[in-house]
């Protein structure tokens, strides 16, 4: 048997109900929200020198990044060395070089960094632990350092002669570029 409820009571008491739960779900909290940290996102990835690209990036792929008119890569391997000229827009030649190190730790190169007194600056890039430190000595200079793999992996960026420019976004631009790319 079906029994039909009507009049202002059974109302009354819905929103009693609902204003009671809304209340007693309801907080306030204090701090300041924090990004998950599971550790390293791809513990088993390489990063390494393959196929002749470096750092998962072909020359054509760092020259369209930093604004190259030219590329050369003098050298290839666990650290491979760039010299890009450019006509305009910024320093006429800038030095860049990546490396990876599959046994390294993110600790050791921050403290390598300012034990040579670099600025460090801690980052996040592509949901990984990174650090910039920015060293001018000949010229801007920035390098871009992130756990990734079993290791870690850096991209530093020299604009040389210059004192002029922030070499840490294209250093930080070929970092998220190289955490990005697909074997």
């Amino acid at each position: 048997m079906l029994r039909v409820v009507s009049g202002v009571m059974p109302v009354l008491a819905v929103a009693v109900i609902t204003t009671a739960t809304a209340v007693g779900c309801a907080q306030t909290v204090t701090g300041t929200a924090q990004r998950s940290d599971a550790g390293v996102p791809d513990p088993d990835r390489s990063y390494g020198y393959v196929d002749n690209r470096c750092g998962l990036l072909d020359d054509s792929t760092v020259q369209a990044m930093l604004g190259a008119d030219q590329i050369t890569r003098p050298y290839s391997g666990a650290v491979c060395q760039y010299i890009l000229a450019r006509r305009s827009g910024g320093a006429p030649t800038v030095d860049v070089t990546f490396s990876w190190f599959d046994t390294g730790s993110l600790q050791r190169e921050r403290d390598l960094a300012t034990a040579r007194g670099a600025s460090v600056t801690d980052i996040v890039v592509e949901r990984h632990a990174a650090f910039s430190a920015r060293r001018d000595t000949t010229g801007a200079a920035c390098s871009a350092t992130a756990a990734a793999g079993s290791g870690v992996l850096s991209w530093w960026v020299q604009y040389r002669g210059q004192a002029a420019g922030d070499p840490c976004v294209d250093a930080e631009k070929l970092l998220s570029a190289t955490l990005r790319s697909d074997m």
